[in-house]
């Protein structure tokens, strides 16, 4: 099988959302949305891969693909749990009312209906796709609770004896919504609440709601918040909420923030690593496909695990220990650097200074951090091209992980975040911070 680095990507083809990120039995798996047919969106699979440290991943067989009449267009996103050692998995599942003719994998005019469904495994491994799947929630009609069209992405936790199930979803595509239901066993559930609200766009995606240090969070993709003329209207966002487990009324401190400012991060999904850390993964949209020797041509890369902490009310979004602990070569000429492997510099950023790195361009400018891809991003059109950080102190830390087809800075310790993918990402590294102090590089073991 094949393996991957520091980034999870597309095995071939099309690659979008985590799923089913879990810790179990040993080993990191990660599921993922695929279509292993071509390097475009189409009829969802989920795809697999496993880790023993989130660094290393290997791909598996394909785990589910569609076999049943509520599920034939696509298994769509969702989440796992481990219930009396055995892998739980919920997915969203999508019939087409009406299909385009010319292209089987697409419904005309958003003619679908979408359920809730479920399959079990005895070991993490093998997913019998006909028989061992359950639809638990039909298409739900109720415009008081849900959305017959727009209701998915189902995240299950449990807290006591109860399951709960988080579900993203629209009031009459005007306001988004969070839909949520409660089981006994985990296969048999009841509608218990919604909280409709206009901040959250028109539509609620991938939501995740958790406790870190006693405060409740809150991780989801919004629909509608952006602005379609900078490249994207959907956006991933993050913030504090309070929330109450027996109605599961949602109400959001203060204003959300966003987990990434690069903003081609999207559909983020959360779960405990090995040693009860709340860890991040999350899709890096790619608006083209990378095509690789031997007519390899794939799209879609998750960005790096990052581990979530909650500090004066902020969410962080910091660099996983597994991480740290991998790039740990410290050399002393960045000509040394391969940019055929991933790389991390660590440079301490003031005003007015800035890096090159093969084109992508890093600076700080009026207490904020800046990001230019215009040079590693020129064949693709109408999209967000700059990244800009909120304010930060006068001078800052930024750890800086660059892969051939994606970058990600972090910033004081994962106070903010900017990442992008890179097409054409050049062999140099220009910078005005000349001392060893300044920029540090790291290779990996």
């Amino acid at each position: 099988m094949e393996k991957n680095e520091l980034h999870l990507k597309a095995p071939g083809n099309w690659i979008n959302d985590p799923n089913g990120f879990i810790y179990y039995k040993g080993k990191y798996h990660l599921f993922y949305q695929h279509f292993p047919y071509a390097p475009v969106w189409g009829t969802m699979h989920w795809g697999h891969a496993v880790s023993d440290d989130l660094i290393h991943w290997e791909h598996q067989a394909v785990a589910l693909f569609p076999t049943k009449e509520y599920d034939q267009n696509g298994v769509f996103s969702g989440s796992a749990l481990e219930v009396d050692g055995k892998l739980y998995l919920y997915y969203s599942a999508v019939k087409y009312l009406e299909k385009d003719r010319e292209n089987i994998h697409m419904a005309i005019n958003d003619q679908f209906e979408t359920s809730q469904a479920m399959i079990i495994s005895e070991d993490g491994y093998h997913f019998d796709n006909w028989k061992e799947k359950k639809q638990i929630i039909p298409v739900n009609k109720d415009d008081n609770q849900a959305h017959p069209i727009h209701t998915r992405d189902p995240k299950v936790w449990k807290e006591g004896e109860t399951y709960y199930m988080v579900l993203g979803s629209t009031y009459k595509e005007e306001a988004g919504r969070i839909v949520f239901y409660t089981s006994s066993d985990g296969k048999n559930w009841n509608f218990v609440s919604q909280t409709t609200d206009k901040k959250f766009g028109r539509i609620v995606e991938c939501p995740d709601i958790f406790q870190i240090n006693g405060a409740d969070v809150f991780v989801g993709s919004f629909m509608g918040i952006g602005q379609a003329k900078e490249g994207y209207e959907n956006h991933s966002v993050c913030g504090l909420i309070d929330f109450n487990s027996k109605d599961c009324a949602v109400t959001f401190k203060k204003d959300y923030q966003y987990i990434d400012y690069g903003f081609d991060l999207y559909a983020p999904q959360t779960n405990l690593d090995k040693d009860g850390r709340r860890v991040m993964i999350a899709w890096m949209r790619m608006p083209k496909s990378v095509k690789e020797e031997k007519d390899r041509e794939w799209n879609g890369i998750m960005c790096q695990p990052r581990v979530l902490d909650v500090k004066d009310g902020h969410v962080y979004f910091r660099v996983h220990p597994e991480v740290k602990k991998y790039f740990n070569t410290k050399i002393k000429n960045l000509d040394e650097l391969n940019f055929s492997k991933p790389f991390c510099l660590k440079v301490k950023m003031k005003e007015g200074k800035r890096i090159n790195i093969g084109g992508y361009q890093i600076w700080m400018e009026g207490k904020s951090v800046f990001t230019d891809r215009s040079v590693v991003f020129s064949s693709v059109a109408g999209y967000p091209l700059t990244g800009k950080s909120p304010a930060v102190p006068g001078s800052c830390s930024l750890d800086i992980f660059v892969d051939q087809n994606l970058i990600e800075v972090f910033i004081n310790d994962g106070e903010y975040v900017i990442s992008h993918v890179v097409y054409e990402l050049n062999d140099f590294i220009e910078t005005d911070c000349f001392n060893e102090e300044e920029v540090l590089g790291y290779i990996h073991q």
